[in-house]
């Protein structure tokens, strides 16, 4: 079943009950205030009953006396303590059937409703002194007909009530469904569409009511946006990286085709081409494995948390930076620093600054360690190229990079910022960039002291 019809069925329905039981509530209690009424009046017309019978008793027969007080729509009888009645049963006209009530002495007054012959009927027994000494009791008996026949017009009334009432709650349920699925088909016949023709569609939000429904359509539109955004970023890595492959690629396969031409007549020209082939090579499997640890975003992070002498870190780490490449590099240490994080990961990310200073500046590289209130800094200067202020919001985005050609002559692939922010990120560091073009470019690696890791961490 549609949601829809769900909806309409299951709100005509809680109506629908709604007003049944509203109907017979009402019904009962004015059924039991009719009675309660109608039974109040029987007793005090009994009471006076008794009033009349004591005045006139002995001055007629037993018969003529019960004829006199007989109530117009019911019967009157005195019955004695041995339960039998004094004169008979005397019935009004067309209540015949109450003369076969049984007889039955009451020491107490007793008065409620009875049912003779599935008819209800008010019974009023009151005990009272006779002639003779003894004590009798005076019976009145009287229909509920009018009672029973204005009951009968009010359920019938409230019959028809309801099921007129039923008519605009099933045409107002068809109404509800109809408001509340609308946005729903809406989002459904979107999504079919994002499918059939792959096109990133969005819901038309003209409601400003701010409720469920149109959470549910803004955040849907909001998922698409999302969704083509990672796209557009899919197809853009996927691109640039099959472009940033094909260029070491080409270069193996042209210097593999000049050494099979005139690669063993030429010594000269086989070194080249194994180095060019080398080099690529090596260029290609950093390119590798940078592309798999972005793509694996976070899954690659199995950190090895410990207590962490900054200062020991990054001296160990310049000092392994200028055996493998002769440069300078000064360090300066203001403040020693002591923090909780991955050292092979922090390693990791000092190696890709220094490696980008080192490839963009011919001159000393200068690092500092100091601390300021909250935080302990790691500043890594060069004094090369720089970057345009225009492209420094850029830098950390995958395969970006600022002079393309002057980078892939370097060796560049665009990757080694954007790796160094995803591994800033797991680690609860953040990277601060300042560059002036032509005058050189200062990273700034912010840190929380030990005191603060594990909140900063968490």
């Amino acid at each position: 079943m549609r949601l829809q019809n769900k909806i309409h069925l299951y709100t005509s329905v809680v109506f629908a009950v709604l007003l049944i039981v509203i109907s017979a509530s009402i019904y009962v209690v004015f059924s039991n205030l009719t009675y309660s009424s109608e039974l109040e009046s029987a007793h005090d017309n009994a009471k006076g009953t008794v009033v009349g019978v004591n005045r006139t008793a002995g001055l007629t027969s037993d018969k003529e006396l019960l004829q006199t007080f007989v109530p117009p729509d019911g019967s009157l009888k005195i019955v004695k303590d041995d339960e039998t009645s004094i004169g008979g049963t005397v019935t009004s006209a067309g209540q015949n059937n109450l003369s076969t009530f049984p007889d039955r002495f009451y020491m107490e007054e007793r008065s409620e409703i009875i049912e003779i012959n599935q008819r209800p009927y008010t019974f009023v027994s009151i005990p009272n002194p006779w002639i003779d000494g003894s004590v009798v009791n005076i019976q009145m008996i009287e229909s509920l007909s009018t009672a029973e026949e204005n009951l009968k017009v009010l359920r019938n009334v409230l019959i028809i009530v309801t099921l007129l009432a039923l008519v605009p709650v099933i045409i107002s349920g068809r109404i509800l469904s109809n408001l509340i699925t609308r946005p729903i088909a809406t989002m459904i016949q979107t999504m079919k569409d994002i499918q059939q023709n792959g096109e990133f569609k969005r819901l038309s939000l003209k409601n400003q009511s701010k409720d469920e429904l149109y959470e549910m359509g803004n955040t849907f539109n909001l998922m698409i946006d999302l969704l083509e955004a990672n796209f557009d970023k899919q197809e853009q890595f996927v691109s640039n990286a099959s472009h940033e492959l094909k260029t070491p690629l080409t270069v193996i396969e042209s210097y593999a085709n000049l050494l099979k031409r005139r690669g063993f007549e030429k010594k000269e020209l086989f070194d080249e081409s194994i180095d060019a082939i080398h080099s690529e090579a090596i260029r290609m499997k950093e390119l590798t494995q940078q592309l798999l640890l972005l793509a694996r975003q976070g899954e690659q992070w199995n950190l090895d948390l410990e207590v962490i002498n900054v200062e020991e870190l990054v001296e160990e780490s310049i000092r392994g930076f200028r055996n493998a490449y002769g440069r300078e590099v000064n360090l300066t240490v203001k403040n020693n620093i002591i923090t909780i994080a991955d050292r092979q990961k922090l390693k990791q990310l000092l190696y890709i600054f220094l490696d980008n200073a080192k490839k963009y500046s011919d001159k000393a590289i200068n690092v500092s360690v100091e601390e300021r209130i909250d935080a302990g800094l790691i500043r890594i200067e060069d004094r090369g190229i720089g970057i345009p202020k225009s492209d420094l919001p850029k830098v950390f985005d995958r395969f970006y990079r600022v002079d393309k050609a002057r980078n892939r002559k370097l060796g560049g692939s665009g990757l080694g910022l954007s790796l160094a922010k995803e591994i800033a990120d797991v680690l609860g560091i953040r990277i601060e960039l300042d560059s002036l073009e032509g005058v050189g470019t200062i990273v700034t690696i912010v840190m929380p002291l030990e005191a603060d890791s594990p909140q900063k961490l968490s």
